[in-house]
This record gives structure tokens, sequence and C-alpha cells, in this order.
């Protein structure tokens, strides 16, 4: 008979641990990312709310987020790069359209 050296619940289980849970914070993170992207072209393009007020409420909604579910300044300081980059791609429209 083959000599077993595991015993049961003395596995290190550190690494996994740690897998998981950066495995559902990115998920958690993507999935609101997506939601503030989506949230801000429904609420500009399908419904017609003005950009900058779309923005504004995505802002809002992204901050809430934050704090509801404790993500911390890293979300936050996420939340205001996409902002930022939300404000650079409407610079780029108002360009363009100046142009045509």
């Amino acid at each position: 008979m083959a000599t077993h050296d595991y015993h049961h619940g003395e596995m290190d289980i550190r690494d996994q641990k740690a897998t998981w849970d950066g495995f559902l914070t990115g998920s958690v993170w993507g999935g609101l990312i997506i939601v503030l992207m989506v949230g801000h072209a429904v609420l500009s393009i399908a419904i017609g709310f003005d950009w900058s007020i779309s923005l504004g409420i995505m802002a809002i909604v992204g901050f809430a987020a934050g704090l509801l579910l404790n993500l911390g300044g890293r979300w936050m300081a996420t939340v205001v790069v996409l902002i930022a980059l939300a404000l650079v791609v409407q610079a780029f429209i108002w360009l363009f359209g100046a142009v045509l």
C-alpha cells in the first residue's frame, strides 16, 4: 500500500487565498468600471442627457460605490482618472467637430 504524507487541514493555502482575493477584487473593479462606462453611454446617448450631466451622475455613482464597497483610495483615484479620460475624449469630440 502507498503511504500518504497529506494530512487534512495542514496545507498552507495563503497563496491560493491571495489569488482568490485578487480575482474577486479584479472582478468587482472591472464590473464597476463597465457599469460606469455603459451607464454614461446610456444616459448621454440613449436617454439624451447632456454629456456633462451624465458624467457627473456616473462620477457620483462611482464614488458612492467605492464608499459602499469600501474599495479605498485606489478606487477613488481610478474614478478621477476615468473622469479625466472622459474629459479628454470630449475635448477630441469638440476639436474634430469644429474641423468638420
